[in-house]
């Protein structure tokens, strides 16, 4: 890319959506985007859910809570066998705080949050998949064949469907950042 189209890029990035919009409706859609409100709830959701989950992670109760799902994943059902529920659990959750911080640390330099965000995506990827391979989360409706829906637990995994596409926001929004601070130095 030379010098001339990154300056468009730049450009393009810096340009206010409110002067085009007409309606109250795409006004406030402008708003919203040219705010960054989109970034903003989603960057400062996730450092506050990492560090939340993380944290207690590291406790007893938070160890023996997520063995049911550790123990039943084709993709880290090894976890626990090589470090045991304790260690292993303050492993994943020492993973969480380390993508948090990798997270606030991208809004100062986009690479680390770029980490941050590839941490996180193999990390719901993984969790969601539990959605399918634990038992319980995903039972029988009584009284009708073949209907299926998500118990409690079903449910607590599958928000982290929703963290996978955060993660990926991420990666994309510090990747952006970062590709602009190349191109512009």
């Amino acid at each position: 890319m030379n010098l001339t189209s990154s300056e468009n890029v730049i450009n393009a990035e810096k340009q206010d959506l409110s002067k085009e919009a007409k309606s109250n409706l795409t006004k406030l859609a402008a708003w919203v985007n040219d705010s960054n409100v989109p970034f903003l709830v989603t960057s400062l959701g996730m450092i506050v859910m990492l560090l939340w989950a993380g944290s207690y992670k590291m406790t007893a109760p938070g160890a023996e809570g997520i063995v049911p799902l550790v123990s039943n994943s084709p993709l880290i059902w090894w976890h626990f066998k090589l470090f045991g529920p304790y260690v292993g659990s303050d492993i994943i959750g020492l993973t969480e705080i380390t993508a948090a911080i990798l997270i606030v640390a991208g809004y100062f330099r986009p690479k680390a949050g770029i980490l941050g965000g590839l941490i996180t995506t193999l990390m719901f990827f993984i969790t969601s998949t539990m959605v399918i391979t634990t038992p319980g989360a995903i039972i029988a409706v009584p009284g009708i064949r073949y209907m299926r829906y998500m118990s409690l637990v079903g449910l607590f995994l599958f928000k982290d469907v929703i963290s996978l596409g955060v993660s990926l926001y991420l990666i994309s929004y510090f990747g952006r950042k970062a590709i602009l601070s190349e191109n512009y130095n």
